[in-house]
């Protein structure tokens, strides 16, 4: 049997050695990029049977020049860095992990409004400082009893509901349909987007990035917040229009944002943002953990080594091209 090969265009942990073990079974071996740009990605291509990508874009092109390419693997639930519709047309499956990571990034975002709300960075940077006033900053009040509003409710959004509940707050929620859930089960009250961004104390980001949600946050937005909440994103940057954010930040229309996601990644260490007082800002590792790394890349690979071995992965992003002759023999 002819050795397979699985491009891996970029990871942020240690080894690849659980992805190597578990593509180990499907006869493939890894090509690991040392940059994950285009120009170095349409180079390797070529020798991939598979695509295994963290935060690189794998463009239109990267995608037409995969000759044997037979599936494309996202480590993680966002595939807004993968041409999905390129893949589509070309009839090569993409797929990803939609669950691995829900109480990290519950957790994360927990962290990051507790922080906030009690200006958690102020008073540890004074007491280094030796200031030990309680006055040095904005007053702080309970979070307990203040409205947590959550924009998206899938996996994510409901696990952030439940632990949040137990902290006292009062949840509301937006998403497309609430039919689907029972409310009162949930104790969660679905709202739109005004009602939302208007009552919340706490607004927190949890939908994928389209072009629909593109900006989502923006000066319209961020004005109908009230002067004491604050902003919290742990899903992508690029739902929040980040000099609308910037000004918001400065001219005190909001309290504060907490953001482990940027629209530039990394952003550069004098931009603006990080010039803000009120801003609290974490590296995208809302969803690490021991636990769930080791889960991501198992997972991930689980998904490429499927398809290499005529099996249907876990999970796929474009399921109708399952649907193609060429992957009729899947079982």
């Amino acid at each position: 049997m002819t050795e397979k090969v699985v491009l891996v265009t970029d990871y942020t942990w240690p080894t690849t050695a659980v992805e190597a073990a578990v593509l180990r079974g499907a006869n493939a071996r890894l090509l690991l990029a040392e940059r994950g740009d285009e120009e170095e990605l349409l180079s390797l291509v070529p020798q991939a049977d598979a695509i295994l990508t963290c935060f690189k874009k794998v463009s239109d092109a990267v995608i037409r020049a995969g000759e044997k390419l037979q599936v494309v693997g996202r480590y993680g639930i966002g595939v807004d860095n993968i041409a999905v519709d390129e893949a589509t047309r070309l009839g090569i499956p993409v797929t990803n992990v939609p669950a691995y990571c829900l109480d990290e990034v519950a957790e994360h975002t927990l962290a990051l409004m507790l922080a906030s709300a009690r200006n958690i960075t102020h008073y540890n940077a004074a007491v280094r400082q030796g200031n030990w006033a309680l006055n040095a900053t904005r007053p702080l009040f309970r979070v307990s009893g203040k409205v947590l509003g959550i924009v998206g409710f899938g996996k994510i959004g409901q696990t952030l509901a439940a632990k949040a509940a137990s902290l006292g707050l009062k949840v509301i929620a937006h998403t497309a349909h609430p039919e689907n859930y029972a409310e009162q089960a949930l104790n969660v009250e679905f709202v739109n987007l005004d009602t939302l961004f208007t009552q919340a104390d706490f607004v927190s980001l949890h939908v994928p990035l389209n072009p629909t949600t593109r900006q989502l946050v923006n000066d319209e937005r961020l004005r109908q917040m009230k002067p004491t909440a604050f902003l919290i994103n742990t899903a992508r940057g690029g739902l929040v229009d980040h000099p609308a954010l910037l000004r918001a930040l400065q001219e005190g229309w909001i309290a504060g944002a907490a953001l482990d996601v940027f629209e530039t990644e990394p952003l550069e260490a004098a931009h603006p943002l990080f010039a803000q007082p009120n801003l609290i800002a974490t590296p995208h590792l809302a969803f690490y953990s021991e636990e769930s790394l080791a889960e991501l890349q198992s997972k991930a690979a689980a998904n490429v080594a499927a398809i290499l071995m005529g099996k249907r992965p876990a999970s796929v992003v474009n399921p109708q091209v399952l649907e193609l002759a060429r992957w009729q023999h899947l079982v």
